[in-house]
């Protein structure tokens, strides 16, 4: 994980970029006839929750291993709290694991059962207990059980699922770094994967993370180069295909981190609930909401490095009942103003993506007022999903928009530039006739009637308004 942090902070010159959202990648690849999924996200909204990943970060850039580290029960008693009591009465509603921390299977089912220290079934306890619900960073594609370990209901074991020299891979003579992979066309592999499934669900957890799917695909990263074997666009778009079929099964919400998208995100958008669109948070701030390669795109993950572009390229795949777009955490204690801090939230909560939240309750600080503004938070309980006016990808001024169930429409002018801009739209621009009451919905003031909007945003601010007949 430190090589892959390292990597993450270099600025990556190895592929070509475009400029414009032309995303419609050409067919590269056939898939094998996969089967349907009915109603995968039909009525998913984005989640609102605390992640570990702030806390995880910070250790490992102390220097401290993955093997050492670890949260006890204690810190977690100390973070569910501070989330029912804090977070909890403004709809964020579970706390989630991510990597980092050993995930170790400790039981006869051969699935990860502790995450360090503390078991996940106490973890998911303590969670309900205070009306939360518990998210675990996991993949089940990874093997994380001994080889012997049976597969329920069949006469396989774990063994049977490793890649074994008789199907196709993409980079021969590479070995698999890192995670133990099932190979999907392999005997047991559909079985191991709902069996994956049942086990979360009995625990209780509803949400899974599952990362590094790039890997799994082609073997290649756009930092490291060859990462390992690679099982090809039919495995991976099998193996997408179990998971929602099991997921859909057993109610568990998943979110797919680091594909490649390829073909448009044909096979992310059909099988996914949420798909990250960007790269890692890492040390969050403006970097990562909208400075870091801006107005740049990539053939292959993460396609786009900043939070503004990443949400701009893949907005055509997202809206309600389809694929949510994911913006990774948010830190806000990492940006340096409150006109970054409402611009970030902001950001998440018009795109339709969700507000992770990653801060702890020792660096949060005075930042808890921009995670809990119930006029903004109402377009995630919504399921609002807006979209860009421009699909220019690197613009400093932005205009983003979108209507609610009830007819209202929401309209946010965003600055990205270093200086104050004079921002102006015409109501008529976003298909809205006549005039409109207008409210902003950070300074919680009506505004009076109007059929256009002007404002002089701030550098790295917003204006985010609510029209209403």
């Amino acid at each position: 994980m430190t090589l892959w942090t390292m990597a993450l902070a270099a600025v990556s010159l190895l592929s070509a970029c475009k400029d414009d959202i032309e995303m419609r990648y050409p067919p590269k690849y056939e898939l094998p006839e996969l089967p349907v999924v009915e109603g995968i996200h039909d009525g998913q909204k984005a989640p609102l929750y605390w992640s570990i990943y702030e806390y995880a970060y910070e250790q490992e850039r102390a220097g401290v291993s993955s093997s050492d580290m670890d949260f006890t029960e204690a810190q977690w008693d100390e973070v569910i709290d501070w989330v029912a009591t804090n977070l909890k009465p403004y709809g964020y509603d579970m706390v989630c694991t991510d990597g980092f921390i050993p995930m170790l299977a400790q039981d006869a089912s051969g699935y990860m059962t502790h995450y360090g220290s503390m078991s996940l079934k106490d973890l998911a306890a303590k969670c309900k207990a205070k009306g939360l619900k518990l998210g675990v960073y996991d993949n089940p594609l990874w093997i994380h059980g001994p080889r012997e370990t049976k597969i329920e209901g069949t006469d396989y074991t774990f063994g049977n699922l490793y890649y074994n020299g008789t199907t196709e891979i993409v980079n021969k003579g590479t070995e698999d770094r890192w995670f133990n992979w099932v190979v999907s066309e392999n005997p047991g592999a559909q079985e191991y994967i709902d069996g994956f499934f049942k086990h979360y669900q009995e625990l209780g957890v509803s949400f899974i993370r599952m990362d590094f799917l790039s890997w799994y695909e082609d073997g290649k990263d756009r930092y490291i180069g060859v990462v390992g074997h690679g099982y090809g666009r039919a495995s991976y778009g099998r193996a997408l295909a179990y998971i929602a079929l099991s997921a859909k099964k057993y109610g568990i919400f998943t979110s797919l981190v680091m594909p490649h998208m390829y073909n448009d995100a044909e096979v992310e958008a059909r099988y996914g609930n949420m798909v990250r669109i960007v790269s890692d948070t890492g040390g969050g701030g403006w970097w990562h909401c909208s400075a870091q390669d801006k107005g740049k795109s990539y053939t292959t993950w993460p396609n786009c490095m900043n939070q503004f572009d990443g949400f701009k390229y893949w907005s055509h795949i997202a809206g309600r009942d389809k694929v949510i777009l994911d913006g990774d955490f948010l830190r806000l204690n990492t940006f340096d103003n409150d006109n970054e801090r409402q611009t970030v939230v902001s950001l998440q909560l018009l795109a339709g993506g969700p507000v992770a939240v990653a801060d702890q309750p020792s660096s949060i600080g005075d930042n808890l007022k921009f995670y809990t503004n119930s006029e903004l938070l109402a377009l995630n309980a919504d399921g609002f999903v807006g979209k860009p006016l421009s699909d220019k990808l690197g613009d400093n001024n932005e205009v983003w928009y979108g209507q609610m169930k009830n007819g209202d429409w929401v309209v946010g002018l965003f600055n990205r530039d270093e200086n104050t801009a004079t921002m102006t739209v015409d109501f008529s621009q976003l298909g809205i006739s006549g005039e409109m009451n207008v409210r902003d919905l950070w300074k919680h003031v009506d505004e009076g009637k109007a059929s256009s909007l002007t404002a002089n945003v701030p550098a790295h601010g917003c204006k985010i308004v609510k029209l209403t007949k």
